[in-house]
């Protein structure tokens, strides 16, 4: 009998209507345009992409700060993209989020006792000594002591302050955390210390993790699963280990070509993508990626490619 998903998504889509000026006919903008999914217990979903892609409104779906213009999100069996108030409140204590910049995400007036108290007096009924005790405990599993509690954000490096960050994600034992870019703006010494703390309290607590990151060679060292998004959405998605091994997609080749390597035997022939990416106001027609594609061929300027399942993953190409 396999596991069941801790969370999935089917035909995710979050389309936002926007001004084009005074006279002008207000336009559509599919920032997620069908995505599926799903993430297990103790492992971790990574998304790539380039900026403007969706990385950013996947998060926002996936922690229920917006509700999907259509298709189902399923939280741990339960339909988040219908759920009243009250089923929502309790959902989002499953879900928890850890952003990109610990300095801007924590609060400079409270101490850090204080911040990590909060999820606790909002959404659950311990006293204050067991919210101390459960800060406590928390602060020590993430590497700081208990001497820091008194301390106020700007008394911490950042390394230290992204720890704060995760401790406060972990307070309500979520069963999915969703970090967006969590190691970017920390120095590379820092970034592998983090790394690892995360997969140390995904062994411990069975979190799973959506990740979203720019860093191919850090996706590759903590997921399990690999998603990559083009313009609203997913052109390859599969285990990570057969992608990297492997890519199909054109636009993947191209990611993976431009990781650095320090290994010759690691190093790809690199590809160069042409041009920017497309407006999502006015996206091209076919295949999103056609005018980039170094492959793309005149059915690829007017069919949109559907996921396929070729060799242990899905392509949305059609030449593969």
């Amino acid at each position: 009998m396999s596991e069941p998903l801790l969370l999935q998504a089917q035909g995710l889509a979050r389309h936002y209507r926007v001004s084009r000026g005074w006279f002008a006919p207000k336009a559509t903008v599919k920032a997620l345009n069908g995505l599926s999914f799903g993430l297990k217990a103790g492992e971790t979903l990574a998304v790539v992409g380039e900026s403007g892609c969706g990385k950013s409104t996947l998060a926002r779906q996936l922690t229920l700060i917006e509700p999907p213009t259509s298709g189902s999100l399923l939280i741990e069996g339960q339909d988040a993209a219908h759920a009243d108030a009250a089923t929502l409140k309790a959902l989002r204590q499953r879900v928890q989020m850890v952003f990109q910049n610990p300095f801007a995400s924590l609060n400079p007036r409270k101490s850090i006792a204080a911040t990590l108290a909060e999820p606790l007096v909002i959404n659950t009924r311990l006293s204050q000594a067991e919210r101390l005790e459960r800060v406590e405990a928390l602060v020590h599993k993430v590497g700081l002591r208990p001497e820091h509690l008194r301390r106020y954000p700007h008394m911490f490096s950042g390394g230290q302050r992204q720890r704060i960050a995760i401790a406060r994600a972990m307070m309500l034992n979520p069963r999915v955390v969703v970090a967006d870019e969590p190691v970017s703006a920390l120095d590379v010494s820092i970034q592998a210390q983090i790394l690892n703390l995360f997969m140390d309290l995904q062994d411990e607590f069975g979190t799973g993790y959506v990740f979203i990151s720019h860093n191919l060679s850090v996706v590759e060292h903590v997921a399990k699963d690999l998603l990559v998004m083009y313009l609203g959405r997913a052109v390859e998605y599969g285990d990570k280990a057969r992608i990297f091994a492997r890519p199909l997609h054109p636009y993947t080749q191209a990611l993976m070509s431009a990781t650095p390597a320090l290994r010759a035997q690691d190093r790809r022939l690199r590809i160069k993508i042409q041009g920017e990416l497309p407006s999502p106001l006015n996206p091209p027609s076919g295949c999103a990626f056609h005018k980039r594609c170094p492959l793309a061929q005149a059915r690829c300027a007017v069919e949109e490619p559907e996921l396929r399942e070729v060799d242990g993953r899905q392509v949305a190409c059609h030449l593969v």
